[in-house]
């Protein structure tokens, strides 16, 4: 007995004292010099690109050019100190390429964004409270597809470097903005052929940021401040199609099992034998920054997920949102089979679709398919390629540094934290350029806009707008505190 208690209580010492040396990671900055913005004249800037019906349709007939291009001549009119300043390449006819070119020879930063929006569900046109294309501004918010995803961040870019050339910057490295014109259905015409273009030319940025976090309130269990959730990484994804074979025939005269039935128990099977979780992806760095700031003993869990790490995940695994950051997810999300209620299926077809965590590979989920189906009777194969997870950047170097920092000073308060982005960005097509590559979107998210990301009544505050721009103003103004030295070769990219 006596040499449990000692145990228990040598245990017990270890683990508070990793507790106490789990000290805050939040950089102590003062908080930024006022930043004059004209938040009303600057809604009305994002407003009128709203106005453009730059719509990605997963059928390329309906691509609309003439929408790009009013968008195009929108910006050029809009910002006319930045177009005199900086040089302006068109890339596969409709993405936009900037290079404000700097004092020195330092790694450029590459500032990241897209001009496309998903459609509009037919039907629901009806449900929003101004006109999806309208560019309205009411009731303290801009209203209209594209504000959050992703032209309220582009034009935000945009209207920080015109401000800054009002007064008279110049900055210290060379500035880079690539703006895709195809992000919603994958960038290969936009993100990907800018990517490669960079490269050819030995670019190799100090930093990329593009969308992906963004100011979390009211989002993040047990933490009551707002938490800037900068992406280190992103999921990969691959669609799994499954077919049965059946033998038809008449319904009155059925086979022990069916096509649809055969599918139907692959199907299940992994729904109930997924991908197991891992700690370590992207979510232990998370756990790293926002663990001290949390009440001692949720604190003392995340200090020692050595020993606590199966409870987390148990309890993490039991919430969608929070299941897919810790896992590859598994979603059935088509299933055909069958013409007539008495004629059995010849053939029978599912589609499940994957988000690949950090670790995993496209080869290793399909692996993980056909161990778990393990059905003779079950063909297993991909639709398309997919992709693999993109790299995990570093949260402990000077570029990460630079965005907590900025978000710091420009939001006093809002505690950083690295975290996984689930969907995907066209941050990925960079990743080859540099290590450090980031994304998040200086934006405050709150419980009742997460359904409106890719949904009805997408919308933007005003003055959290003018805040975005305010941030974009401190990174560009911040960008001497990045390493001096080329961070890597971009030849890479694109590949």
């Amino acid at each position: 007995m006596a040499v449990l208690t000692a145990g228990l209580l040598l245990l017990a010492g270890v683990l508070v004292a990793r507790t106490l040396r789990a000290t805050s990671r939040q950089v102590a900055v003062e908080p930024a010099a006022g930043v004059t913005v004209d938040a009303a004249a600057a809604a009305e800037g994002l407003a009128g690109a709203l106005r453009f019906r730059t719509v990605s349709y997963q059928d390329p007939a309906q691509f609309d050019a003439a929408q790009f291009r009013g968008l195009h001549a929108y910006l050029e009119q809009r910002f006319p100190r930045l177009h005199r300043a900086l040089r302006r390449e068109v890339v596969s006819d409709y993405s936009l390429l900037y290079t404000w070119e700097g004092r020195g020879s330092a790694a450029p930063v590459l500032l990241l964004g897209h001009l496309d929006v998903v459609p509009i569900e037919a039907g629901t046109e009806a449900q929003w409270h101004e006109p999806p294309f309208g560019g309205v501004i009411a009731d303290g918010y801009i209203w209209g597809r594209g504000t959050i995803d992703d032209k309220g961040s582009v034009v935000a870019i945009l209207e920080a470097i015109e401000l800054l050339l009002g007064a008279g910057f110049e900055p210290s490295r060379t500035v880079i903005l690539a703006f895709g014109h195809d992000e919603e259905v994958s960038g290969r015409h936009g993100a990907m052929v800018m990517a490669r273009r960079l490269a050819e030319r030995d670019i190799a940025p100090a930093l990329v940021l593009d969308e992906g976090g963004s100011i979390l309130e009211g989002l993040v269990p047990g933490v009551a401040a707002p938490v800037a959730s900068i992406g280190l990484a992103e999921k990969g994804y691959v669609s799994v199609e499954l077919t049965a074979q059946g033998s038809g025939g008449h319904s009155s005269i059925p086979p022990r099992r069916t096509a649809i039935g055969v599918l139907s128990q692959a199907v299940d099977r992994l729904q109930t034998q997924p991908v197991p979780s891992n700690l370590d992806a992207a979510m232990s760095q998370s756990f790293a920054h926002l663990g001290p700031e949390l009440p001692f003993p949720t604190r003392l869990v995340f200090a020692n997920l050595w020993l606590f790490g199966p409870l987390v995940a148990h309890q993490m695994s039991a919430a969608p949102a929070t299941n897919a950051i810790i896992r590859t997810t598994t979603a059935p999300t088509m299933f055909q089979g069958g013409v007539k209620e008495n004629q059995l299926p010849q053939v029978a077809r599912a589609v499940v679709n994957f988000r690949i965590l950090p670790g995993e590979t496209v080869e290793t989920v399909l692996q993980h398919v056909r161990d778990t189906v393990a059905d003779p009777e079950v063909a297993v194969t991909t639709l398309g390629d997919g992709n693999d997870p993109s790299p995990v950047s570093p949260s402990d170097g000077a570029a990460f540094d630079l965005l907590a920092r900025t978000v710091r000073a420009t939001f006093p308060g809002t505690l950083v934290a690295p975290f996984l982005v689930l969907g995907g960005t066209d941050a990925r097509h960079y990743t080859g350029l540099t290590p450090n590559v980031y994304r998040f979107v200086p934006m405050r998210t709150r419980p009742d806009d997460l359904p409106r990301f890719h949904g009805t009544n997408e919308r933007l505050g005003v003055e959290d707008y003018a805040g975005m721009i305010r941030f974009y103003v401190g990174l560009l103004r911040g960008m001497d505190g990045l390493s001096a030295e080329p961070v890597g070769a971009g030849a890479e990219a694109g590949r």
